[in-house]
């Protein structure tokens, strides 16, 4: 009996261990944004980073694999860099255009405004990537996913060959899809932010450039402007003027769509922060950090964090 009871005793202390272990684990990387959260920093394959980020984000909100967008985006236009007509306009002999190729009909049907510009384009990847997501999806994807393809293009060929491509996409290196917690935002407090966030994340993958505002892209500041702009909310232009005329939030009080400041940057202080962000879920914001990077989810918690602040409807 005493050895039983050993034993038990062992087997508890090694089970307490064990959950010790795992919470530390996870507590002590909790400032850190997971690996796959990193920009990406150059494509996958042959898949531009731009058209990569649309993809995931579309995969993410439509449950349709990202490979599988991407192998469609290939056959279809070469991820937008074929030549050929209908691609970046006009149409092609079957009336197509576009770089997922749409059909009018079945765009007006289910064509996607992505990026939130107002407008439904099927020659702006940015709306054409999660339209096709849309009607793979409403075709039967995921779980019918050859007909699904076929119903695209109908084609046996076709499908064969977009499977045999989304295959070697999933198994490129670096090709691993982007989490849910780095595609999909925490539920925003109200239509405003909403607006706000949504058009932050269609820029994912967009160039930092700086002085740009959008649409192709953005430095930090202009992208905070342009997205409460989309919302219809106008803020002031730079960093240090958007710390100075907005509401402040306390930490830990901070929500969805808040805009996140940092006291880095050339000529910054505490009280003229020279790089903003756009919160998007607890430690987690979009961004467009500095030259040489893109629009990326990054974790806001950070030694040069200056605080965080609320635009109102009229901010």
């Amino acid at each position: 009996m005493n050895i039983l009871i050993g034993a038990l005793a062992i087997t508890l202390l090694l089970i307490v261990a064990l959950i010790a272990g795992l919470t530390g684990a996870m507590s002590s990387g909790q400032d850190a944004p997971p690996a796959a959260c990193a920009p990406l920093g150059r494509p996958v394959a042959d898949i531009p980073v731009n058209y990569l980020s649309l993809y995931q984000q579309a995969a993410a909100k439509y449950g349709v694999p990202w490979e599988v967008l991407a192998a469609v985006g290939k056959a279809e236009s070469d991820h937008g860099r074929s030549r050929l007509p209908g691609i970046r306009s006009g149409e092609n002999h079957a009336g197509a255009g576009g770089p997922m190729q749409f059909l009018s009909a079945t765009w007006q049907s289910f064509g996607v405004d992505g990026d939130q510009d107002g407008r439904k384009d099927r020659y702006n990847p940015a709306d054409a990537i999660p339209a096709a997501a849309r009607y793979l999806k409403h075709n039967g994807a995921p779980k019918k996913l050859r007909t699904a393809i076929f119903r695209y293009n109908h084609s046996h060929d076709y499908v064969t060959k977009v499977l045999a491509k989304a295959n070697a996409y999933a198994k490129a290196p670096g090709a691993a899809a982007l989490p849910a917690a780095c595609t999909a935002p925490a539920l925003p407090p109200n239509a405003v932010a909403a607006k706000v966030v949504a058009y932050a994340h269609a820029q994912l993958g967009k160039p930092y450039v700086w002085g740009a505002e959008g649409p192709n892209a953005f430095d930090c500041s202009g992208l905070t402007f342009a997205a409460y702009r989309s919302a219809g909310v106008t803020i002031p232009r730079v960093s240090g003027d958007q710390w100075k005329q907005t509401p402040h939030v306390r930490k830990g009080q901070e929500q969805p769509g808040d805009l996140v400041f940092f006291n880095s940057g050339p000529g910054t202080s505490p009280d003229n922060p020279g790089h903003v962000g756009l919160v998007i879920a607890p430690g987690k914001m979009i961004a467009a950090p500095h030259r040489g990077t893109v629009v990326q989810i990054q974790s806001y918690n950070r030694r040069t964090l200056l605080g965080f602040s609320r635009p109102g409807p009229h901010g």
